[in-house]
């Protein structure tokens, strides 16, 4: 968390997560180099250098495609959500990969110009009204600066600085990328590849992205119910037992501000489902510990007050919790972040320890 600015401090499950995913990319590259060597055709003159062109931008486009999927799969199944902890690591492994290639493409096509390889890459080709001519590699360039920027804003230093709102909206460009990268390659497709494989490939990589996003809004917006306030402005939410133990139902209010209500303990609290780090699902975490935690980053605030444990510092909005006639009702004004609000306790827990 933001409480100070250390260089990053490894765990098991970071190694084994980092170290799963190099593997993975080394041994595609791998067998991309081979098959493509192997399975050429007699009639096909290409070196080596221009296979790993191929091989390195593959693997960041594949890598991309991973980390777009990583979202809608962890709201689908919860089995996913650990992937959301090392996620940005994937993104600045992509930049590599990706800058890599790049690299590789300026110095074998453009590397013997009498000009600068940047400049050479833009001006050898202006056919900017023609597809089958169109120059592709100046769109990589531009995608290229992007996943750039996104790697170098990744760290929790430049979030701080700019905000969660802002450094939100910056990384959400990651689709503008996207779009970009998949232009690039299917340019370059039209341009010098007679195979439809990867056509084909790039295509439905991109409709499995496209639809993966869909459903999982669909999937969110049925369960996420907007809600009216009754009981003199309360929402009610329904019985305690209809929130799973240590875990929330989030609702939709009529202002379109979204409540996570937590059961844990024998207690209810509702808090922001907003995370003060990177504008993260809090109800879709869980209560580890007493502390209501994200299921992106591990980012953790209690949920009496929304105040995150010290040494940290973090706040989030609470909201007001009652139980009336075996019923959860919420207020839907939000409290200033770090407000203490009593958690409504359960009656059939609060009998129990009577007994």
């Amino acid at each position: 968390m933001s409480h100070d600015y250390t260089a990053i401090q490894w765990n098991r499950f970071k190694w084994r997560y980092d170290v799963i995913v190099l593997a993975g990319i080394a041994l595609f590259i791998a067998m991309f180099v081979f098959i493509s060597m192997v399975s050429r055709s007699p009639g096909q003159s290409f070196t080596v250098v221009q296979v790993l062109i191929r091989a390195f931008g593959a693997a960041a486009f594949l890598l991309l495609n991973v980390i777009l999927a990583i979202g809608p799969l962890a709201r689908l199944n919860a089995r996913f959500k650990p992937l959301l902890y090392n996620r940005r690591h994937m993104g600045v492994l992509c930049f590599l990969l990706a800058l890599t290639h790049a690299g590789l493409s300026l110095l074998w096509y453009q590397g013997f110009s009498a000009l600068n390889p940047v400049v050479a890459l833009f001006v050898s080709n202006a056919r900017y009204t023609s597809i089958s001519g169109f120059p592709f590699e100046s769109i990589g360039l531009v995608a290229l600066v992007m996943l750039a920027v996104l790697a170098v804003s990744s760290h929790d230093f430049w979030q701080a600085t700019l905000g969660p709102s802002v450094w939100k909206r910056i990384h959400m460009s990651i689709y503008a990328a996207y779009g970009l990268l998949v232009l690039h390659i299917m340019l370059g497709v039209v341009q010098g590849e007679k195979d439809g494989l990867y056509p084909a490939s790039v295509i439905g990589a991109f409709c499995l992205i496209a639809g993966l996003h869909i459903f999982s809004a669909f999937t969110g917006r049925v369960t996420d119910r907007k809600v009216n306030a009754s009981l003199d402005g309360w929402i009610n939410i329904g019985a305690p037992e209809r929130i799973p133990e240590n875990r929330a139902k989030t609702i939709r209010t009529a202002k379109g501000e979204r409540i996570a209500v937590f059961r844990y303990d024998g207690k209810v609290s509702a808090v922001t489902n907003v995370c003060a780090h990177q504008n993260g699902p809090l109800g879709e975490g869980r209560v580890i510990d007493g502390c209501i935690t994200c299921p992106w980053h591990g980012w953790q605030y209690r949920p009496e007050d929304g105040r995150s444990p010290p040494p940290f510092d973090e706040k989030i909005s609470t909201y007001r919790v009652q139980i009336d006639g075996g019923m959860v009702y919420v207020h839907p004004d939000a409290l200033p972040p770090g407000t203490p609000s009593a958690p409504a306790l359960i009656k059939e827990k609060a009998n129990a320890r009577e007994k």
